[in-house]
């Protein structure tokens, strides 16, 4: 674990449902929010020695529910996931729906991505100049010359129209928010170049990502 920006720690590991590939979680420090948790090696422990244990779980997609059951069962903490994202929780796991634009607990405000699906979406992060991206741009969580780009083709229904839509996304986001780190669920983050890196990508009409999974 890192704290790659102060407050934000951030980290990687192997997720399961993905035959292992490295993903990525976000904690926030002085809010006690995770952003779509899987555990890291030192467990919900790590957490629970915090100044302030977790207060509430974030997902910026409907895919990123990961460990968020044992984060609630141990800390008795809400989960938060796109309203548009609902349908997937049939189980009677603990999540209530947020919009866009919605305030969440910690600061964090939630944006509108879509695209690549209706409830992708990002988090912009209280006072730390930076936001998180769900699945929308991604990168190799181990290389740090690793380039940002989208994800392979064949998880997209219609790759033409979801890179074209994503481009369009990310120009929306660039011209509303004026933050330089980009934070990723699939990759290494980028401090102090996110924003130039973001912007170069849709300048350039998009890429695939290179061993980001």
């Amino acid at each position: 674990m890192q704290e790659i920006l102060p407050g934000v720690w951030h980290w990687a590991a192997p997720n399961p449902k993905i035959g292992g590939a490295l993903v990525c979680s976000c904690w926030l420090d002085e809010a006690g929010v995770l952003i779509d948790p899987l555990l890291p090696p030192e467990g919900l422990d790590w957490f629970a020695r915090r100044p302030l244990p977790p207060s509430a779980v974030v997902l910026s997609n409907r895919h990123h529910y990961r460990d968020s059951a044992a984060v609630h069962e141990h800390f008795g903490c809400p989960v938060y996931a796109p309203a548009a994202g609902m349908h997937e929780f049939t189980h009677g796991e603990p999540v209530s729906g947020y919009a866009p634009g919605a305030a969440l607990p910690g600061g964090l405000e939630a944006f509108a991505v879509g695209a690549l699906s209706g409830d992708e979406g990002g988090l912009q992060l209280p006072g730390s100049d930076a936001i998180w991206l769900a699945d929308t741009v991604v990168r190799s969580c181990v290389d740090p010359d690793g380039e940002i780009g989208f994800v392979p083709d064949f998880l997209m229904d219609d790759p033409q129209a979801t890179k074209r839509g994503l481009l369009e996304a990310f120009a929306r986001i660039l011209e509303r928010y004026g933050f330089q780190h980009l934070l990723l669920a699939h990759g290494l983050p980028l401090i102090g170049n996110g924003r130039a890196e973001l912007e170069r990508l849709v300048r350039e009409g998009g890429r695939t990502a290179q061993n980001a999974f």
